[in-house]
């Protein structure tokens, strides 16, 4: 997923996000893991638009913010 997540391929990003969250083939790394959510949120990409408001509502990986979460 690296190539095409830096290319800016929301899908990409959001299974690299994935995939740093479980640490499937990369170490484990929550704030990676929201990095890459929030790339491809930013996009308009669903998915990881409320994957990354679990980060926020649970404090994994960025500062817990229920207010940033909704």
């Amino acid at each position: 997923y690296r190539l095409a997540a830096d290319q800016g391929h929301a899908i990409s990003q959001h299974n690299l996000g994935l995939s740093y969250k479980k640490g499937t083939g990369v170490d484990q790394d929550a704030a990676e893991a929201a990095r890459f959510f929030r790339l491809a949120a930013d996009q308009g990409y669903a998915v990881a638009q409320c994957n990354l408001g679990m980060c926020y509502i649970k404090g994994t990986g960025v500062v817990q913010d229920l207010a940033e979460a909704v």
